[in-house]
């Protein structure tokens, strides 16, 4: 039986490689990119996902590898914030990493020529007005920026529009709600540029909760992650997942140390449904996201409940 009655199309083989480097001026690093794709198919749609703080391309491979056998273009890049590069705190970039993860989707999109004939067998079947942004956690508010979120800059003291045209609709998930008061005093010293703004955030978006995700970032509880949807205008969706914490049973990766709350059928249900979500944000097929959501909608399924506005 299709979880959240979900139908998926057939997998297929994926060509992944990495890492594909983009030359990146004034960064301090180049820029590390993974680019996975299904081995057929044309008129291919793209998800740019960030990662969360530390991680890297080598992250999110429930997510990624789904995608990308269901007949997407997944390319992840590696942010300044991974373990992989290795920055030390007192590092002048620190105070900028948001900013620098902005940029780095940013690098991506324009890199798509490079990223494309990187892969084997991948030249000409990119669909390039079909593109998303996803994250999780740090990563959501980083894909958030390129749907018109906007972060009061710790270092101008100014918010900046870093909302990108080429993004067509997002994925946020487990991302930080409102700044301020909102903040714990570690949070609120640590992370200052954790203050976004969600009202200029018109571009379509699925947000994705746990109801047991109690941010140690936040005075708030695991209603705070649910703000990206509530505070924000336009065509939103909110995925709230029953039970789940802040890796959302295990969308990180395999057998992560850092998944709390694993659960198969949790991940299981994320994938189909983000998978459903962006085929009908990005205009390619509406049943499974109806499906999804006549299944879901009304709060008796043991893993989740989806609202829209």
């Amino acid at each position: 039986m299709a979880v959240s009655g979900v139908v998926l199309t057939a997998p297929t083989p994926v060509v992944s490689v990495k890492p594909v480097v983009l030359e990146a001026p004034g960064r301090g690093e180049d820029l590390r990119v993974r680019v996975s794709a299904p081995a057929a198919g044309d008129d291919l749609p793209i998800v740019v996902l960030s990662h969360g703080f530390g991680s890297s391309l080598n992250g999110y491979g429930p997510l990624a590898d789904f995608w990308a056998a269901h007949g997407f273009v997944v390319i992840q890049p590696t942010h300044l914030d991974s373990r992989t590069v290795g920055l030390p705190q007192d590092d002048p970039r620190t105070p900028r990493l948001w900013r620098f993860r902005v940029e780095d989707m940013k690098r991506v999109l324009d890199g798509l020529d490079l990223l494309e004939a990187a892969v084997p067998g991948l030249g000409g079947r990119l669909d390039r007005t079909r593109i998303a942004a996803a994250g999780h956690s740090f990563g959501g508010q980083t894909a958030g920026n390129l749907l018109g979120l906007r972060v009061l800059d710790p270092v101008s003291k100014k918010e900046e529009d870093l909302s990108d045209a080429r993004i067509k609709a997002g994925v946020l998930l487990a991302t930080a709600g409102r700044g301020g008061a909102d903040l714990t005093p570690f949070a609120a010293e640590h992370f200052p540029f954790m203050n976004p703004s969600f009202e200029n955030m018109t571009t379509p978006a699925l947000v994705v909760a746990g109801d047991q995700d109690d941010s140690p970032l936040s005075v708030r509880g695991p209603e705070w992650l649910a703000d990206p949807y509530f505070l924000s205008p336009g065509d939103k969706s909110l995925l709230t997942l029953f039970g789940a914490e802040h890796s959302l049973g295990g969308i990180a990766g395999y057998e992560v140390q850092e998944t709390t709350d694993e659960n198969p059928e949790r991940v299981a249900l994320i994938q189909r449904v983000t998978w459903a979500y962006l085929r009908h944000a990005l205009g390619i097929e509406d049943a499974g996201w109806a499906a999804a959501r006549k299944a879901l909608s009304d709060g008796t399924d043991p893993l989740g409940r989806i609202e829209s506005k």
